[in-house]
Formats: C-alpha cells, structure tokens, sequence
C-alpha cells in the first residue's frame, strides 16, 4: 500500500473566506515504510497572512513573495499524491483548503482530491481509540512518546513527518526500524537508501508465550480501530 501523509499551512482558518495554502508537506510511505520521497513547497498565497496564522507557522508575506503559485506545482503535486492513501490529521481543514485551490484552477479533470486518492483522517482514528481524550498532534507525541521537541512553530513537512510517525505507532507499527530505513530525500525524486547491514542483525525468535502475547494484543488493536489494524491484514 502506498500512503501519503500530508500537513499544510495556511493564510487563515477558513477558505471560504479567501484564504490560501502558503505551504504543503507530504511524505511518503509504501507498505508502512518512509521511502524517503518528499513533496514540499511554498506557494504565494496571493494575498496578505493573517496575524493569528502567522503566530502559528511563522511564514511571512515577505518570504512568500517569490514563491510560485499553486497554479504552477499542480501537476506535480496532484502526480505525487495520484492513487496514494492520504494520511491527514482533521482531514476535512488540509482537504477543504486543496480543493478550494483546485477549483481556482477550473481543471475538471482533476476537480476534488478525492478524485485521485482517498483520505484517512488521523484525528477521526484517534478520536475512535481514545475517546473523550485529546487528541492533537501534539496530545499525540506526548500519548505515543514521539520526539516533537523541534515543534515551536508549526510547518507542514515537519509535521507530516511527526504525523508518519505518530500514524505508525497509533496503528502499531515499530517506528523505530521504519525511520531507520528511510532515505535522505529531500524531492519527489528521492531513492530509498536503507543504510542499514542487515546481515549484522541478530535475529532472536519470539517464545510461545510472546507469540500468544502479540497476536492479543494485535486483536485488540483491531477491535479498537474497528479493523483498521494492517497487521491482521498482512501478517
């Protein structure tokens, strides 16, 4: 399966009110590994940040200035997330904004993005496993031990590389071997470079008892997540 995890940043809360992107993140996984492929960039939103956005994210109207528009990374980022699983926290905000700006381009070959990839909204799954719980990104770091430390200001690929590592420990995967698997890159043409010597890896069989322990706990997880938990899928 591959998945795209995605985070932007915006002018305002609200695209009804004309505000746009000023920044997209997306990172890639393919069978719940980080490839290393990376989609980010910038835009000129062409219009002013609001004060309360630019305390979240920090990205001023100075530096967006010469930045390109969405009109002209459309195709690349519509190629990047083309039949991909988008992996999204409060889905409905990053995917009302992208659509918006999908419109503006009057392009009904693409229209929505739903058209070209589903959508996992993070926040509905975590909201469905700890009930009546915070459930922020951050609440989340904090829930699943995941380093944000470097999080003062909000920005889309950080986040989107926060919110893979938070999806794959919410959903139980090991994090760890993951992040140690991903490459370097730093553009959509990025190559997976595991650097890592497997034959140096000492392989320790589970005991029965672990056995029985795993796949308790893999059972309960898919009850939690009403059958989302991919382990039980692919064993």
């Amino acid at each position: 399966m591959r998945q795209v995890v995605l985070d932007t940043e915006t002018t305002g809360l609200e695209h009804r009110d004309g505000h746009r992107i000023v920044e997209i993140g997306c990172v890639e996984m393919v069978e719940r590994r980080l490839t290393g492929r990376n989609f980010h960039v910038y835009l000129n939103p062409e219009r002013q940040v609001e004060g309360g956005a630019l305390e979240v994210h920090g990205i001023t109207d100075d530096f967006l200035a010469d930045k390109p528009k969405f009109v002209d990374i459309a195709k690349e980022f519509i190629g990047f997330i083309r039949d991909a699983e988008l992996v999204i926290h409060n889905a409905s905000f990053d995917v009302g904004f992208l659509n918006a700006e999908l419109e503006r381009l009057g392009d009904e070959s693409v229209g929505r993005v739903e058209a070209v990839a589903s959508v996992l909204d993070t926040l509905a799954l975590a909201r469905e496993l700890h009930p009546g719980q915070r459930n922020s990104l951050d609440a989340l770091c904090k829930r699943y031990e995941v380093d944000n430390s470097n999080r003062d200001l909000h920005g889309a690929l950080l986040d989107a590389e926060i919110l893979a590592e938070v999806y794959l420990a919410m959903t139980g995967g090991q994090v760890d071997l993951c992040l140690d698997l991903a490459g370097d890159g730093d553009g959509i043409e990025g190559e997976v470079v595991t650097g890592l010597d497997l034959s140096r890896l000492k392989v320790v069989r589970a005991s029965e008892e672990e056995v029985l322990a795993h796949q308790g706990r893999l059972a309960a997880i898919d009850e939690a997540s009403k059958g989302r938990c991919l382990w039980q899928k692919h064993p």
